[in-house]
């Protein structure tokens, strides 16, 4: 509790800060239309946009506390948090480099999850806060150039950042982590790393049509990485190796409202070697598997295409050899501005199923985790989103705990 009073009195420290400096910058802070809390400086942020300069400060902060359990009795409430403080430049614009960007972002985690503390959640193969993970400490999460080639159907990416920011990208709106973010980096996390951590990497995608596009990337395996004093580590001392994925995306627009959908297929592949699960002549293999995702709008509202129904579906699996878990899908729904007096709100419903793999005969099989949410949209630079969350046979147990988890997530742009 006393990391979450601090995260309380550092966000309300700011917020007595910008008001203190309200006459300073743009009279547009706390403008409920502007996308920055402390407003756009007398102009000044635009105008470094069009220059080139895009600069960034944001905050993602969730609560979670146990609403009640099948056999525990316990009960607790945690806070985890995460700062991002990034820059994205335009080199274009800067320095005349045609078709070429660049982004670094800086991640600050802090507090604890609910789901290593719990005696309810204990073996929670998910988590009830998203945000918590990794080392709860500074990390270099990108620092990348990018760059289009042949009339800008060639991208080439080149630098630190993680796989999940471009193969089997999923949003990251839920709290619960079976629902939000790349699945894939979530199930073979011991070698594919998704955000915070970064790693050296190069990606190549070919746009066929402008609905169609290809890619294939190479990521450094590096365990260095992970370790809570190596954040920003650039050295490739402790490489083992390297993860490859492709994917091939389609990203239509359906019907006469032009609703727009996402659909990922790929693939995943480890060179580095990985712990066979039963006892073999081959005590190594590889990490490799698939996914398919798919997103798509279903329905304007009242003719408005930036309102209306959307459906989603995430589905990865994995090789039996070396994964402890065999495959995992979710499925929801979201509708967004179902209240013409709050149309920029949203309500959704999701259910993850995990399952382990059958190899590892430790009584374990699947595990449920199921959210509901209302997106409250307070402000363009700030979203609350309360949350309950329900986890059935936690840790895979069919016996094991079932769960209900009351829950609040926040994204604040300053």
């Amino acid at each position: 509790m006393n990391k979450l009073r601090s995260s309380w009195c550092f966000c309300l420290g700011l917020c007595g800060l910008s008001l203190g400096i309200q006459s300073v910058f743009s009279a547009e802070a706390f403008s409920a239309e502007s996308p920055w809390m402390f407003g756009d400086w007398n102009g000044q942020r635009t105008e470094l946009q069009q220059k080139g300069y895009d600069f960034s400060f944001g905050y993602t902060g969730e609560m979670a506390t146990l609403l009640d359990s099948q056999h525990s009795s316990s009960h607790g409430t945690e806070y985890a948090d995460q700062f991002v403080i990034g820059a994205h430049l335009d080199l274009e614009k800067i320095y005349g480099w045609k078709d070429t960007e660049a982004q670094i972002n800086i991640t600050e985690r802090n507090g604890r999850s609910l789901s290593q503390t719990s005696d309810a959640l204990n073996g929670h193969l998910s988590s009830s806060q998203e945000v918590w993970g990794r080392g709860q400490t500074w990390r270099l999460t990108d620092f990348w150039i990018k760059k289009k080639f042949l009339d800008q159907k060639l991208d080439v990416k080149v630098g630190r950042f993680g796989e999940g920011e471009d193969f089997n990208s999923f949003d990251c709106d839920f709290q619960n982590l079976a629902l939000c973010g790349s699945q894939v980096g979530n199930w073979v996390g011991d070698q594919w790393y998704n955000w915070p951590v970064s790693q050296w990497a190069a990606r190549v995608k070919y746009n066929f049509t402008p609905e169609v596009y290809a890619q294939v990337g190479a990521y450094e395996y590096n365990p260095e990485n992970l370790k809570r004093g190596k954040g920003f580590n650039l050295s490739t001392d402790g490489s083992h190796g390297a993860m490859i994925p492709a994917e091939v995306v389609w990203t239509p627009k359906v019907g006469s409202h032009k609703l727009p959908g996402e659909y990922r297929a790929g693939y995943y592949y480890s060179t580095a070697d990985a712990d066979v699960i039963q006892d073999t002549a081959n005590d190594k293999d590889h990490h490799q598997g698939g996914w398919i995702v798919a997103k798509q709008q279903l329905t304007a509202h009242k003719d408005d295409a930036s309102r209306g129904l959307s459906g989603f579906v995430n589905v990865t699996v994995h090789d039996s050899d070396t994964n402890a878990v065999s495959d995992m899908q979710n499925i929801g729904l979201v509708y967004k501005g179902a209240m013409d007096s709050r149309p920029k709100d949203e309500i959704a419903f999701g259910v993850a199923r995990i399952n382990m793999n059958d190899d590892l005969n430790d009584g374990r099989s699947e595990e449920y985790d199921a959210e509901i949410y209302y997106g409250i949209h307070a402000a363009n630079w700030l979203t609350v989103r309360p949350n309950i969350q329900y986890v059935r046979h936690v840790g895979a147990y069919k016996n094991g705990e079932n769960a209900w988890v009351g829950g609040i997530k926040f994204q604040n742009a300053f």
